[in-house]
């Protein structure tokens, strides 16, 4: 069971952390917050979470969630979170310039011969005629926020389609649930979304399938693992094993969904463990064929692909979402995982 300490407890706790010392005992590490989403995307966190790579890394992690990527990078700016995995965002970018959070490695990618992001459209809006994206020129797709991974792509899909992003109408809805809502009532025309969720919007007849982002996007970056700069620079041993447990939960994510080299029995423990977190509403078997259904490649190591998180940074320069000041330097920080 976690617990989280009150200020009157942590001051009561400063003294117990001496006791220990003295009695040679080891000290309870601090508490540290996980930024996550209810997502599939995110099963490692909660793999490491459940089996215990943290602790067996020294790290007492709790997970705290969010709706969208944006608050996320605010949360570790602010002290409220230690680390987060999640796309690169406008928000995030700016407040990596002022010097207050550091990507340290890549997650979720597109990966050709894996499904990865479905291009969605409503059935009204199918109907209507929008069968491909070719076709998204008058119609509205859903974001959560300007700046979000769900704009980035929106931008790749229009480019890759030779259709100008200005003459499609994006509608930034704040958070995943409130998009799946709008598009399942047709209230807005399309979407790009994580296989997951999506395989299930259609397998419900909720929504159709017109693409894939990796047509348009190959080798994007989708998800990144993050941290404040003060923890990148002055917390290495904390940071290193924040990447260590972590990496251990993607290894056994990805042979048991991606690469399906583990047993039955494997797949079946982590499909419970993540059932926990995501779709935990859906029966027990249903979120377990949507999560092989739905599974992407994440970076083994947190590896990073500098390439595509260049790209995007340029791309939020270019859309002056942020200031072109912004050096790779400010954003990334590269030695705690390779570069691919």
């Amino acid at each position: 069971m976690q617990f989280t300490l009150n200020r009157r407890q942590a001051l009561w706790g400063m003294g117990a952390v001496g006791a220990a010392a003295a009695f040679g005992l080891p000290a309870r590490a601090a508490t540290r917050n996980l930024a996550v989403l209810h997502l599939a995307s995110h099963a490692p966190s909660f793999i490491a979470f459940e089996r215990g790579y943290y602790k067996d890394a020294g790290l007492d992690i709790e997970l705290k969630f969010f709706e969208a990527a944006q608050p996320m990078a605010v949360a570790i700016a602010s002290g409220d979170a230690d680390f987060g995995v999640t796309a690169m965002s406008g928000g995030l970018i700016s407040l990596a310039q002022k010097d207050a959070v550091k990507v340290i490695g890549g997650a979720l990618t597109e990966e050709k011969g894996v499904t990865g992001a479905i291009v969605l459209a409503s059935n009204k809006a199918y109907d209507a005629g929008l069968t491909d994206p070719s076709k998204l020129a008058g119609k509205t797709f859903g974001i959560t926020t300007a700046g979000s991974s769900f704009h980035f792509m929106a931008h790749k899909i229009a480019q890759g389609n030779n259709v100008k992003l200005s003459d499609i109408e994006l509608r930034p809805l704040q958070k995943l649930g409130a998009i799946i809502g709008a598009l399942s009532t047709g209230q807005i025309d399309a979407w790009a979304i994580q296989p997951s969720v999506a395989k299930k919007m259609i397998r419900e007849g909720a929504a159709k399938q017109i693409g894939l982002v990796s047509d348009y996007a190959p080798n994007y970056q989708v998800t990144t693992a993050f941290t404040s700069t003060k923890n990148a620079k002055d917390e290495r041993a904390m940071t290193e094993s924040f990447v260590t447990a972590y990496s251990k939960a993607i290894a056994d994510y990805n042979a048991a969904f991606v690469d399906k080299t583990a047993d039955a029995d494997e797949v079946d423990a982590l499909a419970k463990i993540v059932h926990k977190y995501v779709e935990s509403d859906s029966p027990a078997e249903v979120a377990k064929q949507n999560l092989i259904d739905g599974a992407m490649r994440i970076n083994e190591g947190l590896a990073l692909s500098l390439d595509s998180c260049v790209e995007q940074l340029e791309w939020f320069k270019a859309e002056g979402m942020v200031k072109d000041a912004i050096t790779n330097e400010q954003l990334f920080d590269t030695s705690y995982v390779k570069t691919i």
